[in-house]
């Protein structure tokens, strides 16, 4: 006899609760393993906005400013062609866009070696030695055997890789000919099961539920819309006459006369027992509940939503810049922590590819992603030079620490910080202030008796109108470059504005510019690269504009002595011409720009 256990339950209380049924109130406190084919990863991307998002937004600004090689002039303008003709960001960008949606993926390092199951050795590439970047995803790439040896560098990771390529036979690659980038890490390769899954998940695993859940709320809120109003009558009798078909037509018929009636002239007619309400359906909080599920989708992809979005922030004094600090400041980790070593040893190989060795100075820096202003880098720029003219002290002060000590730690702060480009390779050619040695004229100015100092006449500090600026001393080059780019009639006197102030000041509380120039005559060098435009400004059709946080902290200082400015904005620029010219055919200069030392003169006199 077969013991039969049944199990009873109380059919209103599984009624109330929804024990027992799909949507079972406790059903949330249990986690399986989400599955995702790749055919429900490709459609979510495809088909839908915040998927995609999710994937692309974090590869691409992890890309989006890029990297600053650090090096002489020549090597940095190689290497930079290097990356441009094998198209290392596109490929990198691609890559990781490809690992976080299937999981992971790979760059190739084609180095036309045919026998590609052997490690890459980067000190034999020379210069040229990369013929292509290729980006396989896991679909491609299958894992090999998972190297088990602790001295191993490629522990816990597969020996090799498979390239499956359509019907061939299997290619075996050496994981050093691979950059390897992977989507959500496995916490544990031996509790994955899979050699496959070494790879990592896709990064919409986790967040599925989510965008389900945001989705659906949408949707259900799409279709209250058209439930927005509703017209709803009461007849008589009309459940028991709806078994008549000649009472149904005749109702038909009748509601169709009244809304007709009602669209024409507004007037609904109805009989005297009959019953009319209107109900309309309220919105007011609907907004607030789907931007929570927004919110929690943002949550769960660790985007910020003014990012993800690309919405303003709400509330009082809120700015968002916060969240966006925190989220760039993950990438730049991210890229610290997961990008440079996976992408270390093409950056050998590109070094070698562009240069031919592999010169010991030649490094990079990722580019910041939270960007400051030229203002607030002016402003970063005065406050440690004002910091270190405290420390070196007026004439006739014993300065806090050696010069020559505080020289040194200047230059290493302004080639970190980037406040002075080219400065390192400009202190290579021209030496440490340690080892200038004075000219004949300073030897015989230091020997002679120092006479007392006229006394200043009274009229010279009235506050009179200023204008300051700095002539181009390479002229020449950059009207044969405005020449060659077809800008005619060019003004004879080039030269760059810092201050046109109507309103009269004290030129003495206008102050002295910084010893720029390596010659220490108060000239100015603007290296070449970096932004340059040409557009029209003000009377002139074409200008050159470029960037100078040092002008700009001039510019600012000189405007805080009492100066005025005729324009909201200063920006560096060297007026070109007042004749018609073709903006959209002009490549602008690129070159070094060096400017002399600062003239005053009153604007009466300048005009």
């Amino acid at each position: 006899m077969t013991n039969v256990i049944a199990m009873f339950r109380d059919s209103l209380t599984n009624l109330v609760s929804r024990l027992g049924t799909d949507r079972d109130k406790a059903a949330s406190s249990f986690y399986s393993m989400p599955v995702l084919s790749d055919a429900e990863l490709l459609n979510a991307y495809r088909g839908a906005w915040l998927p995609r998002k999710i994937v692309d937004i974090p590869a691409f600004d992890s890309v989006r400013a890029w990297r600053d090689w650090q090096a002489d002039g020549t090597k940095i303008e190689d290497i930079e062609a290097e990356e441009k003709r094998l198209n290392v960001r596109g490929k990198v960008l691609e890559a990781r866009t490809k690992a976080r949606l299937w999981g992971g993926a790979a760059i190739h390092i084609g180095t036309g070696d045919q026998e590609l199951a052997k490690p890459l050795d980067v000190e034999r590439i020379g210069k040229g030695g990369i013929k292509h970047l290729t980006v396989l995803t896991r679909r491609q790439l299958s894992a090999g055997e998972i190297e088990r040896d602790p001295g191993s560098e490629w522990y816990g990771k597969p020996k090799d890789y498979k390239l499956t390529a359509g019907d061939k036979v299997q290619v075996d690659i050496h994981p050093s000919r691979l950059v390897i980038f992977a989507g959500n890490p496995q916490p544990d390769v031996e509790l994955v099961g899979s050699s496959e899954l070494v790879w990592g998940d896709s990064v919409l695993l986790a967040v599925m539920e989510a965008i389900k859940q945001a989705d659906g709320t949408a949707a259900n809120i799409a279709s209250l819309i058209f439930e927005a109003k509703i017209d709803i009558i009461r007849i008589p009798n009309f459940m028991a006459s709806l078994g008549d078909e000649g009472y149904k037509r005749k109702i038909i018929e009748r509601y169709t006369l009244a809304n007709t009636s009602k669209g024409i002239n507004g007037t609904l007619m109805l009989d005297k027992e009959e019953e009319y309400e209107s109900k309309s359906a309220s919105f007011a909080t609907l907004p607030d509940v789907l931007d929570r599920f927004l919110q929690i989708v943002s949550g769960a992809a660790d985007i910020p939503a003014t990012r993800l979005l690309g919405q303003a922030p709400a509330g009082m004094n809120a700015t968002g810049e916060s969240d966006l600090r925190n989220y760039y400041d993950r990438l730049s980790a991210m890229q610290s922590l997961e990008m440079t070593p996976a992408m270390y040893r093409m950056d050998e190989a590109i070094i070698r590819s562009a240069l031919g060795s592999r010169p010991d100075e030649v490094h990079y820096d990722w580019a910041p992603l939270w960007g400051m202003s030229e203002k607030e880098k002016a402003d970063v720029f005065k406050t440690k030079a004002d910091a270190a003219r405290a420390i070196a002290g007026s004439s006739g002060q014993q300065p806090l620490m050696p010069i020559d000590a505080l020289s040194d730690a200047l230059v290493n702060t302004f080639v970190e910080d980037g406040s002075l480009p080219g400065l390192e390779a400009a202190i290579e050619e021209y030496g440490k202030l340690a080892e200038q040695e004075p000219d004949e004229d300073e030897q015989a100015a230091a020997a002679t008796p120092q006479k007392p100092a006229a006394k200043q006449a009274a009229n010279d500090a009235l506050p009179r109108t200023l204008y300051v600026r700095r002539d181009v001393v390479n002229a020449a080059e950059i009207k044969a470059w405005a020449e060659a780019q077809g800008i005619t009639d060019i003004v004879p006197d080039l030269h760059v504005t810092i201050v046109y102030s109507r309103t009269p000041i004290d030129w003495i509380k206008a102050g002295n510019a910084f010893e720029w120039g390596p010659e220490r005559d108060g000239s100015m060098l603007i290296p070449k690269g970096g932004p340059r435009v040409v557009e029209p400004l003000g009377n002139m059709t074409a200008v050159l504009m470029f960037a100078s946080s040092q002008l700009c902290w001039r510019h600012e200082e000189i405007v805080r002595a009492g100066a005025s400015h005729d324009f909201e904005d200063y920006q560096p620029h060297i007026g070109l011409t007042k004749a018609p010219v073709d903006l959209t055919t002009i490549e602008p200069y690129r070159g070094k720009i060096v400017l002399g030392p600062e003239v005053f003169e009153e604007v009466a006199k300048a005009t």
